[in-house]
């Protein structure tokens, strides 16, 4: 078969299986749904130390040891259990001093400090537990995290608020081009749950007679992607 005929019979076959293809392409509307979700934290995070200086390693460490036993006692007496308490930092440096004749740095002492951070599990008691850890000797507060425990409850909640977006814009679409929605064809989660505000943060005020906390709101994004298929409404 010469090549003008072979070209001609290629091109009949192609045609032939075209409307095969077209019978399996499937209509479909595809549109995002987005839901949010808030809910009061109810665990608190802490971040406490103890830190002292002496002119000696030993003297440091035996001082910062007996300050941390201090605050984890008064931790214990203000009802915080011990597995919501652990140690975060240990540490133990040499402090230099300035020989400005020489300009030599010698070592003038040691400095020792130990961090815990505390789990509350209440969270009406954090400005009373900040208390009780400055009255213990604690003078190093961290910033203070708050965060909903149940959080993959209000995520399932979130989902099927998405979900029910997603087929409020779809209706509407069909609604504009004169076609009813099918079953869905496919749901996908468009990225990871996104947390849009973790609670509040907020530095312990050292000074402060009863210290100043505002846990608000955690809050978490859902998207997804749907699509439906879709038909020529009947007339």
């Amino acid at each position: 078969m010469n090549k003008p005929a072979l070209f001609a019979a290629a091109f009949a076959a192609t045609l032939l299986a075209t409307p095969a293809f077209a019978d399996d392409v499937v209509s479909a509307i595809s549109v995002s749904g987005e839901a949010t979700v808030s809910a009061a934290p109810d665990l608190a995070q802490i971040d406490a130390g103890v830190a002292n200086d002496a002119k000696s390693a030993k003297e440091a460490s035996d001082a910062n040891n007996a300050a941390m036993g201090k605050v984890l006692l008064a931790l214990k007496g203000a009802g915080i259990a011990e597995k919501d308490y652990q140690t975060s930092r240990l540490s133990l440096q040499p402090q230099y001093g300035q020989n400005k004749s020489t300009g030599a740095s010698p070592v003038v002492g040691f400095r020792a400090s130990n961090r815990v951070t505390v789990k509350i599990r209440d969270v009406t008691k954090v400005a009373g537990i900040i208390d009780t850890l400055v009255g213990a000797g604690a003078n190093d507060i961290g910033n203070i995290s708050f965060e909903v425990t149940q959080a993959s409850k209000l995520l399932d909640d979130a989902r099927d608020k998405a979900v029910a977006d997603a087929r409020r814009k779809a209706e509407i679409y069909a609604k504009a081009t004169g076609v009813t929605l099918g079953a869905p064809l496919s749901v996908t989660e468009g990225g990871g749950p996104v947390p849009l505000f973790k609670g509040r943060m907020a530095a312990a005020p050292m000074a402060a007679p009863q210290a100043a906390v505002a846990p608000g709101e955690e809050t978490l994004s859902v998207t997804v992607n749907v699509s439906w298929a879709i038909k020529a409404k009947e007339q």
